[in-house]
């Protein structure tokens, strides 16, 4: 499958389970790495806010 996003891209967290003290769901993200895809095919990316970076799943992320 391929990356849905592109790095520099502005994406938004939707799903609530990755919801912390270090990111709210209304907080933006850059796309900062292309990550491979996991174990049952889903990509992954490297994304940047204000409170840090952390990795993600596609489909945790939609475009800002």
């Amino acid at each position: 499958m391929a990356h849905k996003f592109k790095v520099g891209q502005r994406v938004r967290l939707i799903n609530a389970v990755y919801a912390d003290s270090k990111s709210a769901l209304g907080d933006l993200f850059e796309v900062v790495r292309l990550m491979p895809e996991d174990r049952s095919g889903e990509p992954s990316y490297r994304v940047r806010s204000t409170a840090g970076e952390r990795a993600m799943r596609e489909s945790d992320l939609t475009l800002a």
